[in-house]
This record gives structure tokens, sequence and C-alpha cells, in this order.
């Protein structure tokens, strides 16, 4: 999903009907992102976006553990690109909110983070995942 201005002010999202990459991220980690006080995600594993291809950010409140896990209750929270991945250090820590640290992590930093907002819930899944983005989504004021 390349991000462009719509005419109907959703936040840089392709055509109504398309779908976009999503990434879940349990709470409060979402609206951290959202918020800018949170740079970096955290995962095992290295994503396959480019750094110039938007993820929309859905945040909910239960861990997809095993492949497969899904949850109805998320709620998109922002638009954001993944501009590199690396080893998550120990300095990283602040920036990722991490409560711990362990080697063989990955840091993904977090660029051109645009916070929206959306009434409808929508689907939380486990890794990067295409979703329809929800009708009412927008930027958030």
């Amino acid at each position: 999903m390349a991000a462009r201005s719509s005419p109907d002010g959703r936040a840089g999202l392709q055509e109504k009907g398309d779908l976009v990459k999503a990434l879940s991220i349990v709470a409060p980690g979402g609206s951290w992102i959202a918020s800018g006080l949170k740079t970096l995600e955290v995962r095992r594993w290295k994503p396959e976006l480019h750094p110039d291809e938007d993820v929309l950010i859905v945040e909910n409140k239960v861990f997809l553990r095993q492949d497969g896990d899904e949850d109805d209750a998320g709620r998109v929270v922002a638009l954001a690109r993944v501009a590199v991945v690396r080893p998550f250090m120990p300095e990283d820590m602040a920036a990722a909110c991490a409560s711990s640290f362990e080697d063989g992590w990955l840091s993904w930093e977090l660029t051109h983070v645009r916070p929206v907002t959306s009434a409808i819930a929508v689907k939380a899944a486990r890794g990067i995942y295409e979703l329809a983005p929800p009708t009412d989504i927008r930027p958030r004021s």
C-alpha cells in the first residue's frame, strides 16, 4: 500500500475496498506508537515490507501466541513505516517501551507515524496480514 492523500481524508490509505498491510500490537503498545512514545517495535522476525511502505497499526487486548490466532476486537490507531530492521540492543529499551532485554530479537524502527481513529472494530492477527481498512478511518486530531 502506498501512502497518498485521498479526497475523503482517509489518512493516506488507497481507494476504498483495497486491502492494506496491517500489524497487530497488544495494548497499550499501539497507542504508544500513535502518540510517538514508542518508536521501536521488537519482534523475533523480519517483516516483508519496503521502507516506504505503510502498515496499519491495529491495537488489540489479546496476545496472539499461535499461528492462526485472531481477535475481532482490534482497533486501528496509526499508519506507520518500518524504515530499518536491526538487532535489538540494550540501549533500545526506552524507545521500545520494553521491560526486559533478550538477545536474538529485532528492533523495527518506526517512522512516518500518522495517528488515525475509527469506531469500527477490525481483525487483529499474527504477523503482517491484509485487512480491508474501516470505512470511517480518519486522521486523529
